[in-house]
């Protein structure tokens, strides 16, 4: 089996910077180490594919790589069975869920990631997937796939544009309590990822790439915060045992 290589981006806008620039480093050392030259990327987050497609490749042209749609493709199947690296954008994490499930991708893209190391991009509802299940995305479910279970190319749950409950007069549910609740009902581990930061998954590695710390969850145990540069290998090696 090879090597997987991951970069799942909390979110694809930075306040600050262009589109995907905050992370073009990363983008770089991933892409490049595969000498990729084309990105197969996949809109189905968003309703309008083409807008979508002319906004990822803005910066991916600008930084020297082609990017095909899978939504111009005949074969959605061949496009990732053919591709060089695969990009999943962010929007809607119940529509690209549904999309992938329908367009059977899920085996597909899963295969090409685990089995021929083909690199894998995710970006917000494009991280989620990537994930054992969405149930941590922020999204409503403004459709219902047949199934939360996702792509499962790491064995731990993403919650994506991760924040804190900012003093308010609201006293609504926070961010912690709701992914409290979740694990206090599946014994799942979840990692808080805050703007500007991503996950780098390099076969059983993990690390924290960007400039932000990130927030982990486990039931029965008080969060604990992981700065920058942080080796989170463990998320996989102790769910592997």
């Amino acid at each position: 089996m090879a090597k997987r290589q991951l970069l799942l981006i909390s979110s694809s806008r930075v306040h600050g910077f262009d589109f995907l620039e905050h992370t073009k480093q990363a983008i770089d050392d991933l892409l490049q180490k595969n000498n990729v030259k084309t990105v197969l990327f996949i809109p189905y987050a968003l309703r309008d594919h083409d807008d979508y497609t002319k906004t990822v490749s803005k910066p991916l042209n600008k930084w020297g790589y082609n990017v095909n749609s899978i939504h111009t493709s005949s074969n959605p199947v061949d496009a990732v069975n053919n591709a060089e690296a695969i990009f999943i954008g962010g929007g809607n994490t119940f529509v690209l869920l549904k999309t992938l499930i329908e367009k059977n991708l899920v085996n597909s893209i899963r295969k090409r990631v685990l089995e021929f190391g083909v690199p894998y991009m995710g970006s917000s509802a494009g991280t989620n997937v990537a994930t054992r299940s969405i149930h941590t995305t922020n999204d409503m479910p403004v459709v219902y796939p047949p199934s939360f279970d996702s792509l499962n190319l790491v064995p731990f749950n993403i919650n994506p544009h991760y924040i804190e409950k900012e003093v308010s007069t609201h006293k609504g549910e926070s961010r912690d309590q709701r992914i409290h609740e979740f694990i206090d009902y599946n014994n799942r581990v979840v990692i808080g990822l805050r703007e500007g930061t991503s996950l780098l998954v390099q076969g059983d590695c993990v690390k924290l790439v960007g400039d932000k710390s990130a927030k982990l969850f486990l039931t029965n145990h008080d969060t604990q915060e992981y700065e920058p540069g942080s080796d989170l290998s463990f998320l996989i090696h102790d769910a592997e045992k």
